[in-house]
C-alpha cells in the first residue's frame, strides 16, 4: 500500500471529543508533528474526519 505523511496544522482546542480522539489515534498530539502511515481505508477515513486540522502528502 502507499504511504502518506500526515502533519497536524491546527490545534484541537475547542474541537469535539471525537475529533480529539481521532487525532490521538493517528499519533498527532502537537502542532507541526508529522507521522508516516500506510494509506489503509481506515486511516483514510480518519483523515477525512479531521481534514481541516491536518495536511496530507503522498510519499
Amino acid at each position: 500500500m502507499a504511504k502518506i505523511k500526515i502533519t497536524q496544522i491546527k490545534s484541537v482546542i475547542d474541537r469535539s471529543e471525537r475529533q480529539k480522539k481521532t487525532m490521538v489515534a493517528l499519533g498527532l498530539t502537537k502542532i507541526n508533528k508529522s507521522v508516516e502511515v500506510e494509506a489503509t481505508p481506515a486511516i483514510i477515513g480518519m483523515v477525512k474526519q479531521v481534514s481541516h486540522l491536518v495536511a496530507i502528502e503522498n510519499i
